[in-house]
Protein backbone atom coordinates (compact mmCIF):
# COMPACT_ATOMS: atom_id res chain seq x y z
CA UNK A 1 0.00 0.00 0.00
CA UNK A 2 1.21 3.30 -0.56
CA UNK A 3 1.23 5.26 2.20
CA UNK A 4 2.46 9.10 2.71
CA UNK A 5 3.37 10.01 6.54
CA UNK A 6 2.13 13.27 7.81
CA UNK A 7 4.64 15.45 9.13
CA UNK A 8 2.50 17.83 11.46
CA UNK A 9 2.61 16.35 14.96
CA UNK A 10 4.52 13.34 16.52
CA UNK A 11 1.98 10.73 15.76
CA UNK A 12 3.47 10.59 12.31
CA UNK A 13 0.68 9.28 10.79
CA UNK A 14 1.39 6.71 7.59
CA UNK A 15 -1.87 7.60 5.55
CA UNK A 16 -3.21 5.51 2.33
CA UNK A 17 -4.60 7.69 -0.71
CA UNK A 18 -8.15 8.53 0.94
CA UNK A 19 -7.50 7.95 4.33
CA UNK A 20 -7.51 10.47 7.40
CA UNK A 21 -5.03 10.44 9.92
CA UNK A 22 -5.70 9.74 14.00
CA UNK A 23 -6.42 13.91 14.16
CA UNK A 24 -9.35 13.09 11.82
CA UNK A 25 -8.62 16.33 10.39
CA UNK A 26 -5.70 15.39 7.73
CA UNK A 27 -5.67 12.99 4.80
CA UNK A 28 -3.81 12.12 2.24
CA UNK A 29 -5.61 13.18 -1.31
CA UNK A 30 -4.09 12.65 -4.74
CA UNK A 31 -0.65 11.60 -3.22
CA UNK A 32 -0.51 14.64 -0.56
CA UNK A 33 -0.92 15.17 3.20
CA UNK A 34 -3.98 17.60 3.02
CA UNK A 35 -5.93 19.42 5.68
CA UNK A 36 -9.56 18.54 5.15
CA UNK A 37 -11.44 21.01 7.24
CA UNK A 38 -9.85 23.98 5.67
CA UNK A 39 -11.93 27.20 6.38
CA UNK A 40 -14.89 24.66 8.06
CA UNK A 41 -15.85 25.97 11.45
CA UNK A 42 -17.24 24.29 14.31
CA UNK A 43 -17.95 27.71 16.73
CA UNK A 44 -17.36 31.37 16.70
CA UNK A 45 -17.93 33.29 19.40
CA UNK A 46 -16.69 36.63 20.68
CA UNK A 47 -15.36 35.79 24.38
CA UNK A 48 -13.72 37.71 26.66
CA UNK A 49 -10.31 36.71 27.19
CA UNK A 50 -10.14 35.60 30.43
CA UNK A 51 -12.37 33.09 29.52
CA UNK A 52 -9.34 31.43 27.35
CA UNK A 53 -7.89 31.22 29.88
CA UNK A 54 -5.57 34.31 30.06
CA UNK A 55 -5.70 35.90 32.85
CA UNK A 56 -2.70 38.81 31.82
CA UNK A 57 -3.34 39.56 28.39
CA UNK A 58 -5.35 42.60 28.23
CA UNK A 59 -7.68 41.93 30.44
CA UNK A 60 -11.68 43.04 30.33
CA UNK A 61 -11.03 42.58 26.55
CA UNK A 62 -12.80 39.99 23.97
CA UNK A 63 -11.44 37.84 21.37
CA UNK A 64 -13.37 36.41 18.73
CA UNK A 65 -12.62 32.56 19.18
CA UNK A 66 -13.10 30.21 16.25
CA UNK A 67 -13.16 26.34 16.48
CA UNK A 68 -12.97 23.94 13.54
CA UNK A 69 -12.41 20.26 14.27
CA UNK A 70 -10.24 17.15 15.09
CA UNK A 71 -7.89 16.43 17.39
CA UNK A 72 -4.36 14.62 18.00
CA UNK A 73 -5.25 13.51 21.40
CA UNK A 74 -7.99 11.28 22.69
CA UNK A 75 -8.63 12.79 26.14
CA UNK A 76 -11.31 10.37 27.94
CA UNK A 77 -12.01 13.38 29.46
CA UNK A 78 -12.92 15.88 26.47
CA UNK A 79 -14.78 18.47 27.10
CA UNK A 80 -15.26 19.63 23.24
CA UNK A 81 -15.37 15.85 22.02
CA UNK A 82 -18.07 16.52 19.73
CA UNK A 83 -15.95 18.83 17.74
CA UNK A 84 -12.32 17.26 18.29
CA UNK A 85 -13.14 13.80 18.28
CA UNK A 86 -16.87 12.35 17.88
CA UNK A 87 -17.68 14.29 14.69
CA UNK A 88 -19.30 13.29 11.74
CA UNK A 89 -16.51 14.62 8.83
CA UNK A 90 -19.05 14.38 5.69
CA UNK A 91 -21.98 16.52 7.44
CA UNK A 92 -22.23 19.61 4.96
CA UNK A 93 -25.03 21.44 6.51
CA UNK A 94 -22.85 20.67 10.22
CA UNK A 95 -20.87 23.82 9.73
CA UNK A 96 -20.32 27.43 8.95
CA UNK A 97 -17.08 28.23 6.18
CA UNK A 98 -15.00 31.14 6.20
CA UNK A 99 -12.07 32.19 4.66
CA UNK A 100 -9.23 33.41 6.53
CA UNK A 101 -9.87 36.73 4.93
CA UNK A 102 -13.13 36.79 5.99
CA UNK A 103 -12.59 36.34 9.87
CA UNK A 104 -9.81 38.91 9.25
CA UNK A 105 -12.81 41.03 8.23
CA UNK A 106 -15.21 39.92 11.22
CA UNK A 107 -12.35 40.68 13.95
CA UNK A 108 -12.11 44.13 12.08
CA UNK A 109 -15.73 44.66 12.65
CA UNK A 110 -15.59 43.80 16.12
CA UNK A 111 -12.86 46.37 17.63
CA UNK A 112 -15.61 48.84 18.92
CA UNK A 113 -16.41 45.86 20.76
CA UNK A 114 -13.28 45.49 22.70
CA UNK A 115 -11.75 42.52 20.33
CA UNK A 116 -8.11 41.90 20.54
CA UNK A 117 -8.26 39.95 17.32
CA UNK A 118 -8.77 35.93 16.70
CA UNK A 119 -8.50 33.34 19.13
CA UNK A 120 -8.16 29.64 17.80
CA UNK A 121 -9.46 27.53 19.83
CA UNK A 122 -12.17 25.04 21.45
CA UNK A 123 -11.04 21.84 19.45
CA UNK A 124 -6.88 21.70 19.21
CA UNK A 125 -6.23 23.60 16.29
CA UNK A 126 -3.43 23.29 15.59
CA UNK A 127 -4.38 19.99 13.40
CA UNK A 128 -5.83 22.55 10.83
CA UNK A 129 -2.13 23.74 10.81
CA UNK A 130 -2.92 25.56 7.23
CA UNK A 131 -5.50 27.29 7.99
CA UNK A 132 -4.51 28.79 11.59
CA UNK A 133 -1.33 30.19 9.65
CA UNK A 134 -3.20 31.76 6.88
CA UNK A 135 -5.25 33.43 9.13
CA UNK A 136 -3.19 34.60 11.49
CA UNK A 137 -1.28 36.52 8.78
CA UNK A 138 -4.40 37.65 7.81
CA UNK A 139 -5.12 38.69 11.28
CA UNK A 140 -1.51 40.11 11.62
CA UNK A 141 -2.11 42.43 8.17
CA UNK A 142 -5.28 44.10 9.52
CA UNK A 143 -3.14 45.25 12.77
CA UNK A 144 -4.77 42.91 15.20
CA UNK A 145 -3.41 40.21 17.78
CA UNK A 146 -3.15 36.16 17.48
CA UNK A 147 -4.35 33.72 20.02
CA UNK A 148 -3.55 30.39 20.45
CA UNK A 149 -5.28 27.61 22.78
CA UNK A 150 -3.75 24.53 22.07
CA UNK A 151 -2.73 20.94 23.61
CA UNK A 152 1.00 22.12 21.94
CA UNK A 153 1.31 18.36 20.60
CA UNK A 154 3.06 19.11 17.55
CA UNK A 155 6.78 18.63 15.56
CA UNK A 156 9.09 21.32 16.58
CA UNK A 157 9.40 22.42 12.76
CA UNK A 158 6.11 23.78 12.42
CA UNK A 159 5.50 24.89 16.31
CA UNK A 160 8.51 26.81 15.34
CA UNK A 161 7.35 28.51 12.04
CA UNK A 162 4.36 30.08 13.67
CA UNK A 163 5.04 31.16 16.93
CA UNK A 164 6.13 35.01 14.74
CA UNK A 165 2.51 35.07 14.08
CA UNK A 166 1.34 34.10 17.75
CA UNK A 167 0.83 37.21 20.40
CA UNK A 168 -0.49 35.15 23.10
CA UNK A 169 -1.06 31.52 23.87
CA UNK A 170 -3.13 29.01 26.65
CA UNK A 171 -1.63 25.80 26.91
CA UNK A 172 -2.91 22.83 28.39
CA UNK A 173 -0.35 20.36 30.14
CA UNK A 174 -2.67 17.62 31.33
CA UNK A 175 -0.48 16.24 33.63
CA UNK A 176 3.06 15.48 34.69
CA UNK A 177 3.34 11.97 33.90
CA UNK A 178 3.85 10.32 30.47
CA UNK A 179 1.93 7.66 31.39
CA UNK A 180 -1.51 10.09 31.72
CA UNK A 181 -0.89 11.37 28.45
CA UNK A 182 -0.81 7.40 27.11
CA UNK A 183 -3.68 6.06 29.46
CA UNK A 184 -6.41 9.00 29.43
CA UNK A 185 -4.83 11.21 26.27
CA UNK A 186 -4.22 8.42 23.78
CA UNK A 187 -1.17 9.44 23.30
CA UNK A 188 1.54 6.90 21.79
CA UNK A 189 3.83 5.72 24.36
CA UNK A 190 7.40 6.22 22.71
CA UNK A 191 9.24 6.09 25.62
CA UNK A 192 8.89 3.15 26.43
CA UNK A 193 9.47 1.62 29.95
CA UNK A 194 9.53 4.18 32.68
CA UNK A 195 7.04 7.54 33.55
CA UNK A 196 9.31 10.31 33.55
CA UNK A 197 9.63 12.62 30.78
CA UNK A 198 13.06 12.66 28.42
CA UNK A 199 14.38 16.00 28.38
CA UNK A 200 12.46 18.50 26.52
CA UNK A 201 14.53 18.92 23.68
CA UNK A 202 12.79 17.61 20.57
CA UNK A 203 10.15 15.13 19.99
CA UNK A 204 11.41 12.09 17.97
CA UNK A 205 11.50 9.24 20.16
CA UNK A 206 10.27 10.97 22.97
CA UNK A 207 6.99 10.90 24.73
CA UNK A 208 4.03 12.99 24.76
CA UNK A 209 4.67 15.50 28.22
CA UNK A 210 8.48 16.05 26.37
CA UNK A 211 6.98 17.46 23.30
CA UNK A 212 4.47 19.66 25.23
CA UNK A 213 7.49 20.81 27.38
CA UNK A 214 9.72 21.42 24.90
CA UNK A 215 7.19 23.29 22.63
CA UNK A 216 5.60 25.29 25.78
CA UNK A 217 9.67 26.38 26.39
CA UNK A 218 9.98 27.46 22.49
CA UNK A 219 6.94 29.70 22.82
CA UNK A 220 8.43 31.24 26.18
CA UNK A 221 11.83 31.49 24.05
CA UNK A 222 9.93 33.36 21.23
CA UNK A 223 8.42 35.90 23.25
CA UNK A 224 4.90 34.92 23.41
CA UNK A 225 2.77 35.80 25.97
CA UNK A 226 2.36 32.02 27.42
CA UNK A 227 0.05 30.57 30.06
CA UNK A 228 -0.62 27.55 31.47
CA UNK A 229 -3.35 25.06 32.17
CA UNK A 230 -3.41 22.36 34.51
CA UNK A 231 -6.71 20.43 34.63
CA UNK A 232 -7.36 18.69 37.48
CA UNK A 233 -8.94 15.09 37.43
CA UNK A 234 -10.11 13.80 40.53
CA UNK A 235 -7.80 10.73 41.79
CA UNK A 236 -5.87 10.85 38.92
CA UNK A 237 -3.31 13.65 38.36
CA UNK A 238 -3.74 15.78 42.13
CA UNK A 239 -1.26 14.44 43.90
CA UNK A 240 0.97 17.49 45.29
CA UNK A 241 4.65 16.48 43.57
CA UNK A 242 3.18 16.20 40.31
CA UNK A 243 1.94 20.06 40.54
CA UNK A 244 5.61 20.77 42.70
CA UNK A 245 7.42 19.47 39.24
CA UNK A 246 5.11 21.32 36.93
CA UNK A 247 5.18 24.38 38.92
CA UNK A 248 9.01 24.21 39.19
CA UNK A 249 9.56 23.40 35.46
CA UNK A 250 7.64 26.56 34.95
CA UNK A 251 9.62 28.60 37.12
CA UNK A 252 12.40 27.60 35.71
CA UNK A 253 10.90 29.46 32.71
CA UNK A 254 9.97 32.30 34.39
CA UNK A 255 7.86 32.84 38.00
CA UNK A 256 5.70 35.32 36.88
CA UNK A 257 4.11 32.00 34.14
CA UNK A 258 0.22 32.69 35.08
CA UNK A 259 -0.43 28.19 35.95
CA UNK A 260 -4.60 28.03 35.70
CA UNK A 261 -5.63 25.06 37.69
CA UNK A 262 -8.76 24.00 37.14
CA UNK A 263 -11.75 22.37 38.25
CA UNK A 264 -13.16 18.81 35.93
CA UNK A 265 -16.56 18.18 35.96
CA UNK A 266 -17.46 14.17 34.67
CA UNK A 267 -17.56 14.16 30.57
CA UNK A 268 -17.18 11.81 27.81
CA UNK A 269 -15.76 8.51 28.66
CA UNK A 270 -14.66 9.30 32.29
CA UNK A 271 -19.08 10.27 33.73
CA UNK A 272 -17.94 7.77 36.86
CA UNK A 273 -15.15 10.33 38.19
CA UNK A 274 -16.45 12.78 40.56
CA UNK A 275 -15.91 16.19 40.03
CA UNK A 276 -12.66 17.75 41.66
CA UNK A 277 -12.93 18.68 44.82
CA UNK A 278 -12.61 22.55 46.00
CA UNK A 279 -10.54 21.61 48.41
CA UNK A 280 -7.99 19.98 46.16
CA UNK A 281 -7.87 22.44 44.19
CA UNK A 282 -6.99 25.03 46.68
CA UNK A 283 -4.23 22.65 48.15
CA UNK A 284 -2.99 22.29 44.62
CA UNK A 285 -2.97 26.08 43.82
CA UNK A 286 -1.34 26.94 47.52
CA UNK A 287 1.84 24.03 46.47
CA UNK A 288 2.28 25.95 43.45
CA UNK A 289 2.37 29.46 44.84
CA UNK A 290 5.33 27.66 46.63
CA UNK A 291 7.26 28.70 42.93
CA UNK A 292 5.05 30.76 40.78
CA UNK A 293 4.13 34.33 41.20
CA UNK A 294 0.41 33.85 39.38
CA UNK A 295 -1.81 30.93 40.09
CA UNK A 296 -5.54 30.67 39.59
CA UNK A 297 -8.33 28.68 40.16
CA UNK A 298 -10.78 28.08 37.77
CA UNK A 299 -14.19 26.33 37.65
CA UNK A 300 -14.92 26.77 41.05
Amino acid sequence: MNLRTCPLCPRRCPIPEGGTGFCRARGVRDGQVVPLHYGRLSSLALDPIEKKPLAHFHPGSTILSVGTYGCNLDCVFCQNASISRDFEPQEPDAARSATPAELAGLAREMVPRANLGLAYTYNEPLVNYEFVRDAAREIRKAGLLNVLVSNAYLCPEPFDALLPLVDAANFDVKSFSEGYYRDLCGAPDLLGPGDAPEPAAGCAGRGALACVMRNVESAVRHGVHVEVTYLVLDGANDDDAQVREAAKWLASLGRGIPLHITRSFPRRFDQDRSPTPAETLLRLAAEARNLLDEVHVGNI
